[in-house]
């Protein structure tokens, strides 16, 4: 757990378990799924693109990802949010292009050069080490790969011009950042960059 969530943030959004982890869900499900959606759009998925979801919760974006690109795997630190994503991309699973998998933005498990690209939506304040974590997608994208992460602008774990030294300082380049509006009443503006590792 990252060290300036709350314990009951991190219960509902940030380890999913139990009936707060089951709200948690449904709000993300609902919450976030615009974004999931627009950040696909962003990457630019195609047929063949090997992709990552970091945090997929529910598995909204799992969903929209793997729709797109050839194979998706989900990384989750919640058993929780793992079994939602598997029954939300059930035929998709079944088809063989989705994967699941316990683990973390630090510590994904995957191979180097794993990836064409890497999808962070509304979780990267809770990672427990954000050097770790964008040490660790630069890790397993594939030369040329791309990183695209939407998060919440007020909760960002650190500015934003701090953070998109963060990402070069991990070893991306061709950083872009904006902000962007998701759609809805309630909606918080958005914090959103792209970045590719050298080819």
């Amino acid at each position: 757990m990252s060290q300036t969530v709350p314990p009951i943030i991190d219960r509902a959004f940030g380890h999913p378990s139990g009936r707060l982890g089951r709200i948690g869900g449904a709000l993300m499900a609902r919450g976030n799924a615009a974004t999931e959606r627009h950040i696909v759009d962003v990457a630019a998925l195609t047929e063949t693109d090997i992709a990552l979801v970091l945090g997929p919760g529910p598995g909204v974006g799992l969903r929209a990802a793997a729709e797109r690109a050839r194979h998706t795997t989900g990384i989750d630190p919640s058993e929780d949010m793992l079994r939602a994503s598997v029954e939300r991309c059930r035929d998709l699973v079944h088809a063989g292009k989705v994967g699941v998998r316990n683990g973390s933005a630090e510590a994904t498990g995957a191979n180097d050069n794993a990836f064409d690209v890497v999808l962070s939506v509304n979780n990267i304040q809770l990672w427990d080490d954000l050097a770790a974590g964008l040490a660790e997608v630069s890790r397993v994208l594939r030369p040329g790969g791309r990183f695209v992460l939407s998060s919440h602008a007020k909760w960002l774990p650190t500015s934003q011009q701090a953070l998109v030294a963060e990402v070069e300082s991990a070893g991306l380049t061709d950083v872009q950042s904006w902000t962007w509006q998701p759609p809805g009443r309630f909606s918080s503006l958005a914090f959103q960059l792209r970045a590719a590792k050298p080819a």
